[in-house]
């Protein structure tokens, strides 16, 4: 009797996922026995090591999952959960995976935006680094040591417990990872003055392919160059940053002012980059871009509001804006003085009766679904080009959207592009990040992706060209991606590669070539090794 091909293909199928299933199965057992042998204290072990047999394994899963869009029955699931609490539970985790096949996933705070530090198509464990959060800072030589597992509002509340005139330069966001947060650059909102997170590194201590704990010295300046900005997940797990803290004034001042469409936002977005890269250092104005509610009812407007930390007084400040910026019609009763560390509650959108402990909750209140992609802006886009971004805020899908606007200039155009390996320096006006957010409970569809795409498509005759600029930490698997069995060529690997690292990108996988050959540190934007090198690189 001849059976249908459609039975046939049916049954391929059938077995397939069963050996899948099988040989899953297998590779948990061993790896899990080879950690539970290495492990000295038996008692701790359910602690450090969470299968989905756990009853904690998906409260522990689910913890740091910071994009919703990866938080669905369809999303693949990790193997192994190890959460360790010592430096050699993560020597051993290393081992263990190369031994048995598996591939390891890093989480500090959960924040890549397409999920690749907790998600992947091939058997994985996840090493999350919640437990290594401590921070150590040394006043007298403005400094710290501060873990990777911790969070950028665990390291800026540590800061100011020590001192209210030390500040660091990293993001706004206080949930998000140091460790990942700094591996791909960092930027925040003193970058104008200091630079960014990465540029202020000046040790590190990481554990590389083969157990191997080195810090600067050991390392070599070439990987603690690409440790750097060259994102996670490529070059080993760093464990730990050596830090230099910057000084910032006991009162800094900030203002918001917002403009809507009728009260010429498009004029003063036109005019703002202008001057926006090249203001005073101390002075930094952001831009917030939303779609809202007009004055006239049932209708519908663009909103841009002005953001702005200067390191100063309100009476230093004022007479800058006013010679450079008096278009905006700022007073001084849209000002207000407070300390850094008030200032970076008051910029992440907290009210001015939060208390500071705010910055030890992980938690972000309320969750969401995204998708972000970003250019850099090298030439002022006219105020026609702007009109178009607006239109496009006035589809279904701009009522989920939020633009974002950051200068650079000051400090960031002091620092050569191959200082680190993040390129974005000198000739960037601002990076522009186009992004839709849905909160919990609200089904995000494709639509919305594919309307971040469209505006992604518009913006391509006003931002930068050959290559059209990333950042890598705001992740974007629309620019390409990598195989999943590894083997990828350094010239599929440059579609994407160039666009988050330009002529770095070179370097960065001359440097993975020797430390990681195999290629254990992967996943489908990492730095990939290629060898040999010399016969490889054009393939």
């Amino acid at each position: 009797m001849e059976i249908p091909s459609s039975s046939l293909l049916s049954l391929s199928l059938v077995l397939l996922f069963s050996f899948f299933l099988a040989t899953s199965a297998d590779v948990h057992e061993n790896f899990v026995q080879c950690l539970t042998s290495h492990f000295q204290n038996a008692t701790s072990i359910s602690q450090l090591i969470y299968t989905p047999n756990n009853s904690s394994y998906t409260s522990v899963l689910d913890f740091s999952i910071r994009n919703l869009r990866f938080l669905t029955p369809e999303t693949p699931k990790p193997l192994v959960i190890i959460t360790p609490s010592r430096e050699s539970h993560i020597q051993v985790a290393i081992i263990c995976a190369r031994n048995h096949g598996l591939q390891i996933r890093i989480r500090s705070g959960g924040h890549d935006h397409e999920g690749l530090s907790y998600v992947s198509h091939v058997p994985f464990f996840i090493l999350d680094m919640i437990n290594l959060r401590s921070v150590s800072v040394d006043v007298e030589s403005s400094t710290a040591w501060v873990q990777a597992g911790a969070t950028i509002g665990e390291l800026y509340y540590s800061i100011a417990e020590k001192s209210k005139t030390l500040a660091f330069p990293a993001g706004v966001c206080p949930t998000v990872g140091v460790g990942g947060h700094i591996s791909g650059g960092g930027y925040g909102m003193i970058l104008r003055k200091f630079g960014l997170a990465a540029d202020n590194v000046i040790n590190a201590r990481i554990i590389d392919v083969n157990g191997g704990i080195l810090d600067r010295e050991s390392m070599g300046e070439d990987l603690f160059w690409a440790i750097r900005g060259g994102a996670g997940g490529s070059f080993g797990v760093v464990i730990a940053w050596k830090i230099k803290l910057v000084p910032v004034p006991s009162i800094v001042t900030v203002f918001k002012a917002s403009r809507t469409l009728e009260q010429n936002a498009t004029m003063l977005l036109h005019r703002w980059q202008y001057i926006a890269d090249k203001i005073n250092n101390d002075l930094v104005i952001i831009t917030d871009i939303t779609r809202v509610n007009s004055s006239e009812e049932g209708n519908k407007t663009v909103q841009v509001s002005f953001i702005s930390l200067f390191l100063g007084r309100v009476d230093e400040l004022f007479p800058l804006m006013q010679k450079n910026f008096p278009e905006l019609g700022l007073v001084k009763e849209d000002c207000r003085e407070m300390s850094w560390i008030e200032s970076t509650l008051y910029i992440a959108g907290f009210s001015s009766e939060t208390s500071l402990d705010v910055l030890l909750d992980r938690t972000p209140d309320p969750r969401i679904s995204f998708k972000v992609k970003l250019d850099y802006v090298k030439e002022p886009i006219s105020e026609i080009g702007l009109e178009g971004i607006w239109k496009r805020l006035n589809e279904e899908e701009g009522a989920a959207a939020r633009i974002i606007t950051i200068p650079y200039g000051g400090k960031m155009s002091e620092i050569p592009e191959p200082e680190t390996p993040f390129p974005h320096r000198a000739g960037n006006i601002y990076h522009i990040a186009n992004a839709v957010t849905l909160e919990e409970g609200v089904e995000f569809s494709n639509r919305y992706i594919d309307w971040t795409r469209r505006l992604y498509s518009y913006l391509a005759p006003y931002v930068s060209k050959s290559p059209r600029e990333a950042y890598a930490n705001y992740r974007d698997l629309d620019l390409g991606q990598n195989n999943d069995k590894g083997n990828t060529s350094y010239a599929q690997a440059s579609i994407w590669g160039v666009k988050y690292f330009k002529n770095n990108f070179k370097r960065l996988v001359h440097v993975k070539t020797i430390v990681d050959p195999s290629n254990f540190f992967r996943h489908e934007q990492s730095i990939p090794a290629v060898s040999p090198w010399g016969k490889k690189r054009g393939n």
